[in-house]
């Protein structure tokens, strides 16, 4: 065996372990890239229902509630800056009866 077949018999097997090595560390990054993935898709609904009941705890939310009424009843809200309660509401109907605090 001459020194070029040699030296060609030993590249051929330093470029198989680089490959296979090459080849090995691809399939690592894809496993663990894959297993992120998956952990960041089931992670993301539990960290979210963690956080909804701190969104409405917030100081000074108005926590206004809405009602429903019948098709063509008019009314009007009134608020005045003179009434003691600054939460006091007067609704007028249109027939001119009025409820709340007027």
């Amino acid at each position: 065996m001459n020194p070029e077949e040699q030296w060609n018999l030993v590249r051929g097997e330093r470029a198989t372990r680089f490959e296979s090595a090459g080849m090995g560390a691809l399939r690592i990054t894809l496993l663990f890239g894959s297993a992120v993935i998956a952990l960041a898709l089931l992670a993301t609904p539990v960290l979210d229902m963690r956080t909804r009941p701190h969104a409405g705890s917030v100081a000074g939310l108005d926590m206004m509630s809405t009602g429903s009424t019948h098709r063509g009843e008019v009314y009007t809200i009134r608020r005045s800056v003179l009434q003691p309660n600054p939460d006091a509401v007067c609704i007028i109907r249109s027939n001119g009866q009025r409820s709340g605090e007027c």
